[in-house]
């Protein structure tokens, strides 16, 4: 049941796809809620729904039919420049596959979102600035894509994602290109940022590893949550980083 501490609520949400006469069933029934401050991992093997579900929570697709709660607003009740808003303010995006100008700077890929946004020219490069530091790429502002790790490269992403200062971030499979050094440095950076900012985090994984990085666990297959676990002890990415090199972790 939604309280003032939920940030998402969805309940009974359904996705039907139509492919020619045939009915895709990608949710039957969803319902849960998102806590703010959360770091909330969704977690299932492909063609489980996950992304259905996480591109519902984003207001990149709708569903067939159910209730969804973002913010305290019914996302149905919502015209279309309230979607455009909610998906540049409210919510960032972060994705497996970077999804970076492949010619365009750190700095000017993270601007974008405040290009749509109306903001100055200067206020937008002092912010983009300023969350690139928060990733620990200061000295990276000019580089392009080509030129960046793989790591540094979805922390470009997460910073785009953070520069429009939203309350929730959507990480899908954010450590799936990465190997494991870079995957643990992400989680740390998200973690840290959940910690001193209070962003809510709904990370969507197949890894069940990198679902212990998160306070709570969905497990969704066939499009039915199947399990909802509580994480005693999240993993601290942070902790592990600082561990002697070739120690098994």
């Amino acid at each position: 049941m939604a309280n003032s501490n939920t940030v998402i609520w969805v309940q009974d949400l359904h996705k039907i796809y139509k492919m020619g006469e045939n009915e895709v069933h990608a949710l039957r029934g969803v319902s849960l809620g998102v806590q703010r401050g959360e770091i909330l991992a969704l977690m299932g093997p492909s063609g489980s729904g996950k992304s259905t579900l996480m591109n519902i929570l984003g207001c990149l697709d709708q569903p067939t039919w159910g209730t969804y709660v973002l913010g305290g607003r019914d996302v149905s009740r919502m015209d279309d420049d309230e979607l455009a808003m909610a998906r540049n303010g409210l919510v960032g995006f972060v994705f497996q596959s970077f999804n970076l100008l492949p010619r365009t700077t750190a700095l000017d890929n993270v601007m974008l979102p405040l290009v749509y946004a109306g903001t100055t020219g200067r206020e937008r490069r002092r912010r983009a600035a300023e969350v690139l530091e928060a990733v620990g790429l200061a000295d990276r502002l000019h580089h392009t894509p080509n030129e960046l790790s793989g790591g540094q490269q979805q922390r470009v992403a997460i910073a785009r994602a953070l520069v429009n200062q939203p309350s929730i971030i959507l990480a899908d499979e954010p450590t799936g290109n990465l190997d494991s050094k870079s995957g643990r440095e992400v989680m740390a950076i998200l973690q840290r940022l959940n910690r001193e900012t209070g962003i809510t985090i709904v990370l969507v994984t197949h890894d069940p590893r990198i679902s212990h990085y998160a306070q709570r666990v969905i497990s969704l297959f066939d499009g039915k949550i199947i399990k909802a676990e509580a994480i005693a002890e999240p993993i601290d990415a942070a902790n592990e980083l600082t561990l002697p090199e070739g120690v098994a972790v």
